[in-house]
């Protein structure tokens, strides 16, 4: 971030030029964290996890402007209601908007993570139970792996 940007975040908002200066680049901003996050989460229901961890980067610095937007605007809430009371409930709608759209993303990668979990949860009872003896118990029935005996599982963590 550059001076000039930094100075421009903390600046006091006083005039009319300066309440739509910052809703302006508020919305931007926004607008293209949700293009970011429409595209991760396209990418993560197709599978395509590797293509949706190449948007970290970009999605980590919009996010970074995006708080610092939402603090400027909560340190100004007072100073925007008196220049430009319509402002706030525009950007008010349009941040409902960009949460449930964040919801949505939040669940693809909830289930994401689900599923893979479960899919190395699956391979390492597996693997425990190919390499634990087949023994009967007292009862005549086939006993069940000893977890602790499990064999370690190596996973690639690179897609």
């Amino acid at each position: 971030m550059t001076a000039q940007a930094h100075k421009s975040q903390l600046r006091p908002v006083t005039t009319t030029a300066d309440v739509n200066e910052l809703a302006a680049h508020y919305v931007t901003v926004m607008d293209a964290l949700i293009e970011v996050i429409q595209r991760e989460t396209e990418l993560v229901r197709a599978g395509h996890l590797s293509q949706a961890g190449e948007l970290e980067q970009t999605k980590t610095d919009l996010a970074r402007l995006y708080i610092a937007d939402t603090l400027r605007l909560r340190a100004n809430q007072t100073q925007l209601a008196s220049i430009s009371p319509e402002t706030m409930p525009e950007l008010i709608r349009h941040h409902h908007n960009f949460r449930a759209l964040l919801q949505i993303n939040l669940t693809v990668l909830a289930t994401a993570h689900a599923v893979s979990e479960g899919i190395v949860r699956g391979v390492s009872g597996e693997l425990t139970r190919k390499a634990s003896p087949q023994t009967y118990g007292a009862g005549g029935r086939t006993t069940a792996p000893d977890p602790r005996n499990a064999p370690p599982l190596a996973v690639s963590r690179v897609l």
